[in-house]
């Protein structure tokens, strides 16, 4: 059934992108000239994400609210807790309200009078976090990790680890979707590690080995978890590597150490400051165990946001310092780079942090691991986005106009990530016999067929590819039209 689903993939992508390119071509040159639109199955359901995104950038109206950031005084020293509201509930229609938040200055001055000066009692909580390494890498994974960190295009990383595994064999095969190893993997992933022990890995790799972590664990080897291919793993062969190629087989090596090591363990501490009627929230952060963010080095268990806490006696009252009065406002959503987006096309939309519920949701991605480097640089080229400061990518003229042009026609199968994603998940139901490839064709050849017709007897007043200026003809007051350039 694999090779079944593979032919459903590749006749769907085709069917829906030369009918479609065809139709919108056809209709955008109708008035004489050539311009191309390039529509497909996955490739303009990724751009109507972003261009809706740049939609609620350019629509969002910043609100200004105010923060309160405490500094109590105890015996041992003095720390810092920002109020919050312990009466808040949240509300589901303005996801801006935060227990944090205050939306009025002169409620924000009244509490920081009250409090100023003012003596208040603290009761603490600590409670442990153990916290597991993450998955093995997949290839979207890798790419989103390494554009993160280097700055690597989705495109430059899937080169950069085809390298490494078909000229320097050190890497396993690259185009995978799969997190997890087969389960009579066992005895390679030893004879891996024992490879590793002659490289600067040395320390970790023995440790693993001596201490017997390498054991049946569904959360690394598991059977049901891989399709055509198994996670991206070093292969064990040891070759001296330079630059870009180092950094991924760094990235790569790290990860599957890190995979069998035991989790970190953190004490997380809770103050809670009541002054008055006022409270305020201190949290700290204390690495108990490192486990596996010891191959990662310090800065893997440090956490900025949450930092060490001066101890305070049990019943011992605290003086309040200062409270500093911070004015903010609220932030419109950011632009997708190639990390989010891999993250986006993932999840068909759906922004998930749990690394394993993300997993899970994958089988209802856009795209494949090794298809989507190839969609969004397509998407570039076609010159439907464009990459501007800290990678960030931002739609042209071009691509506002098509996804206009596809609400107008109502093309849901050309616009909706949530319907390609169920139609990738059908294609996963085939390799699993689940389905019947017939069905899944029939299924792409009329949504094709209704594309086609829904353009064929669309009436627009506005012929080519135009776009609306705001400003108003200065001659008759009319509406200005735009044609795009490339």
């Amino acid at each position: 059934p694999l090779a079944d689903a593979a032919i459903c993939r590749s006749e769907a992508d085709w069917l829906v992108g030369i009918n479609g390119t065809r139709a919108m071509t056809a209709f955008n040159s109708r008035e004489g000239g050539f311009q191309k639109t390039t529509v497909g199955r996955v490739q303009t359901p990724t751009l109507f994400m972003i261009v809706e995104r740049e939609e609620k950038i350019k629509g969002f109206v910043s609100r200004p609210y105010y923060e309160l950031y405490g500094t109590f005084s105890c015996h041992s020293g003095e720390y810092q807790g920002i109020w919050f509201d312990d009466a808040f509930v949240k509300d589901s229609l303005d996801k801006d309200k935060k227990a944090e938040r205050i939306w009025n200055l002169e409620q924000a001055q009244a509490i920081r009078r009250e409090c100023l000066g003012q003596r208040g009692t603290v009761t603490q909580e600590s409670k442990k976090k153990m916290e597991l390494s993450p998955l093995l890498f997949d290839l979207t994974s890798l790419q989103r990790e390494a554009n993160q960190r280097f700055g690597f295009s989705a495109r430059r990383t899937l080169t950069l680890a085809q390298a490494l595994y078909e000229r320097h064999k050190v890497l396993t095969y690259p185009r995978t979707d799969s997190r997890a190893l087969p389960e009579d993997y066992l005895g390679t992933v030893r004879s891996t590690m024992n490879s590793l022990k002659e490289t600067e890995f040395a320390p970790f790799a023995d440790q693993i080995l001596k201490s017997s972590w390498i054991r049946p664990n569904k959360r690394i080897f598991n059977n049901a978890k891989i399709s055509d291919h198994f996670a991206i793993i070093p292969t064990g062969h040891i070759k001296r590597l330079e630059g870009d190629e180092a950094k991924i087989y760094d990235l790569v090596t790290r990860r599957f150490l890190a995979v069998f090591f035991p989790a970190a363990e953190y004490l997380i501490t809770t103050y809670i400051t009541r002054v008055l009627k006022h409270h305020f929230r201190s949290e700290g952060k204390i690495l108990v165990q490192a486990g596996w963010t010891a191959i990662y080095g310090k800065a893997a268990a440090e956490d900025p946001s949450l930092p060490s806490l001066v101890p305070v006696e049990k019943g011992e009252e605290v003086e309040t310092k200062e409270v500093e009065l911070k004015a903010c406002e609220t932030r419109p959503p950011a632009r997708f780079t190639e990390a989010t987006l891999l993250s986006a096309m993932e999840t068909a939309g759906k922004f998930v942090e749990d690394e394993d519920l993300r997993e899970a949701m994958s089988e209802k991605g856009l795209g494949t691991p090794a298809t989507r480097a190839s969609i969004i640089e397509g998407l570039l080229e076609e010159s439907y986005l464009q990459r501007v400061e800290k990678g960030a990518l931002l739609p042209t003229m071009k691509a506002f106009d098509l996804i206009t042009l596809l609400r107008g026609l109502k093309l849901p199968e050309l616009c909706s990530p949530e319907l390609t994603g169920d139609w990738e998940f059908k294609l996963k139901q085939i390799e699993h016999r689940q389905m019947d490839r017939g069905e899944f064709m029939q299924m792409i050849r009329g949504m094709t067929s209704d594309i086609v017709d829904k353009v064929r007897g669309f009436k627009d007043e506005i012929r080519g590819s135009y776009s609306f200026i705001e400003a108003p003809c200065p001659k008759c007051g009319g509406k200005i039209l735009e044609e795009y350039r490339k």
